[in-house]
C-alpha cells in the first residue's frame, strides 16, 4: 500500500510515517519546512522528501491513500490534485482508528496530564511484557518511537488531544478514536481560537465521553470540579470509575507513595502527578495489571520528555523544563516544585507562546498561577504574535492579567538569558515553562550555564 503524507515533519505525523513504514507500507510525503529530530529520523528511514516544498506532480493515481497534516492548508496543491483524483483522505486521527478499529482501545483525553498519564501506562506495560501499540505525545525513555502499529497488538493505547484534527475536518481529534477504556484527566479552558466559550469546550467532553463503546469503563479525576459535573451523567452501560490523589510524603527531596501498606519511592513528583499515576493504574487494571505489579513497575518511570524535566544540577541548583503553558498546567506544575522544594528559591519562567496565552482577552485566567514563585517571569515574542496574526499585546497587559507583585516580562531572548545568567543563589531552582523554544534558546546550554554560575 502507498500512503503519501502532506506535511510530514510535524511530530505527530513523521512518527506515524515511520510507523507504517515499519509495518511494510510505501511511504512518501512533503513539507514546506522539515526541523530536527523529524528530518534525521525520515532520512534514516529513506522517507525524507528530496525537496522541501508543495509539487502536486507528487500526487498520483497510484497513491492508496493521503494522510493529511493539520500544518497543510485548504489550498494546499496537494491536497487539491489529491481531490480532483478522488483519492481516499485520512487525517493523522482517522488513520490511527483504521489501524486499531479491531483493537482494544484505550484513550487518554483531558485537559492537562494526558501525556504523562499515557507514558505512565506505556512503562507499565512495557515492564509487565504486555504488547500493545500506541501514539504518545513526547519521546518516553525505553521507547524509540512515539507511534507504534503492529498487527498482533490486541491493545491500542492513544493520547487523545482535543485540537482539531485537519484543515477539511474540524472536529477534536479525540472524537475519531471510539474508545473502549477511555479516561479524563481534568477540563480547563484552552484552545479559545477554536473553542470560543468554556461550555462549548466541556461539550466536546461530553461527546467524547457519548463516544465510549457499550460494556466500556469510563475513569475520570474526581478532583476536577467539571469531571464531577458531566461524568456521573455518562449512560449506564459503561462502568464509571473516580480517581483521586493517592497519599504520598516527601522526604529529603523524594516522593514516597503509600500504597497497600507498602512505601513506594518514586523518580516524579507533584500532586498532579499523583493523581495521574492513580488514573494509570486503573487503567492498568482495567488491562489485566495487578496494582502490585503497576506499583512495582511505576517506581522506575522518570517522566515524559519536557514534563518537569530536569535538565540540570549543580549542589541544590536546579534547573527544570516543563511544557506548562495553559493556566491550570502552570499552577500545578509550579505548586509541585515549590511542595518538592520548601524553602528554597524557586523561579518561575513561562514563555507565552499559544493562541490562547497571547490573546488578551485569556491573560486573566492565568491571575495567580505564579503566585507561589519567588521570582516570576513571563516571556513573549512579538515575532509568534505577528505569524499567529493576532493583535499586539503590551508588557503591561502581561502584567495585570497574572496580577503577580514584582512579575517581570520580557520580549527579548538574549535579555530573558542575561536576567536569568544573573542569579547566583546557591539554593535556587528554575522552572523553565513553555510549549515553545523562547526563541531558540538552547535551554541545556542555559541550564548548564545557570546551575554553574560564575
Amino acid at each position: 500500500m502507498h500512503l503519501h503524507f502532506i506535511a510530514i515533519g510535524g511530530s505527530a505525523m513523521h512518527n506515524l510515517a515511520i510507523a507504517l513504514y515499519r509495518k511494510g507500507y510505501t511511504v512518501t510525503g512533503s513539507d514546506d519546512e522539515i526541523f530536527e529530530p523529524s528530518k534525521s529520523r525520515l532520512a534514516a528511514c529513506n522517507i525524507l522528501p528530496e525537496s522541501q516544498g508543495w509539487d502536486a506532480s507528487r500526487i498520483t493515481p497510484d497513491i492508496d491513500a493521503v494522510i493529511l497534516g493539520m500544518h497543510a492548508k485548504l489550498d494546499n496543491p496537494e491536497l487539491v490534485r489529491a481531490r480532483e483524483l478522488g483519492l481516499k483522505i485520512f487525517s493523522y486521527p482517522e488513520y490511527l482508528y483504521e489501524q486499531s478499529k479491531n483493537k482494544k482501545r484505550v484513550v487518554i483525553g483531558g485537559s492537562h496530564g494526558k501525556t504523562t498519564i499515557t507514558a505512565m501506562i506505556l512503562h507499565v506495560l512495557q515492564q509487565a511484557q504486555v504488547d500493545c501499540d500506541y501514539m504518545v505525545g513526547a519521546q518516553l525513555e525505553g521507547f524509540d518511537v512515539m507511534v507504534k502499529l503492529t498487527e498482533s497488538a490486541p491493545v491500542m493505547v492513544i493520547e487523545g488531544d482535543e485540537y482539531l484534527t485537519s484543515p477539511i475536518d474540524l472536529r477534536p481529534k479525540f472524537h475519531l478514536y471510539m474508545p473502549d477504556i477511555a479516561l479524563l484527566s481534568g477540563i480547563a479552558w484552552d484552545h479559545i481560537n477554536v473553542f470560543p466559550t468554556f461550555e462549548n469546550y466541556v461539550d466536546q467532553f461530553r461527546i467524547f465521553i457519548s463516544q465510549i463503546s457499550p460494556g466500556g469503563a469510563l475513569i475520570y479525576c474526581a478532583d476536577d470540579t467539571e469531571l464531577q459535573r458531566i461524568c456521573p451523567d455518562a449512560r449506564n452501560d459503561i462502568s464509571i470509575i473516580p480517581y483521586t490523589t493517592l497519599p504520598y510524603e516527601i522526604r529529603n527531596g523524594i516522593t514516597y507513595l503509600d500504597a497497600m501498606g507498602i512505601t513506594f519511592p518514586l523518580q516524579i513528583f507533584g500532586v498532579h502527578n499523583l493523581a495521574n499515576l492513580n488514573g494509570a493504574r486503573l487503567v492498568c487494571n482495567q488491562l489485566g495489571i495487578s496494582d502490585l505489579i503497576f506499583y512495582k513497575a511505576i517506581q522506575s518511570f522518570k517522566g515524559a520528555s519536557k514534563r518537569l524535566e530536569r535538565i540540570a544540577k549543580n549542589g541544590n541548583r536546579l534547573v527544570y523544563k516543563d511544557f506548562a503553558h495553559a493556566p491550570s498546567k502552570v499552577s500545578a506544575t509550579l505548586k509541585a516544585v515549590r511542595e518538592q522544594f520548601p524553602g528554597r528559591k524557586v523561579i518561575a519562567c513561562l514563555e507565552l507562546h499559544t493562541y490562547s496565552s497571547l490573546n488578551e482577552a485569556f491573560l486573566s485566567q492565568y491571575e495567580g498561577t505564579l503566585d507561589p514563585a519567588d521570582e516570576a517571569i513571563v516571556y513573549f515574542s512579538p515575532h509568534a504574535l505577528e505569524l499567529k496574526r493576532l493583535p499586539v499585546i503590551s508588557e503591561q497587559q502581561v502584567k495585570e492579567g497574572f496580577r503577580k507583585e514584582g512579575l517581570e516580562v520580557f520580549t527579548t531572548s538574549s535579555l530573558l538569558a542575561e536576567r536569568l545568567l544573573r542569579d547566583k543563589n546557591p539554593e535556587a531552582v528554575l522552572l523553565l515553562m513553555s510549549s515553545g523554544n523562547y526563541d531558540g534558546i538552547d535551554l541545556k546550554v542555559l541550564g548548564e550555564q545557570w546551575s554553574n554560575p560564575v
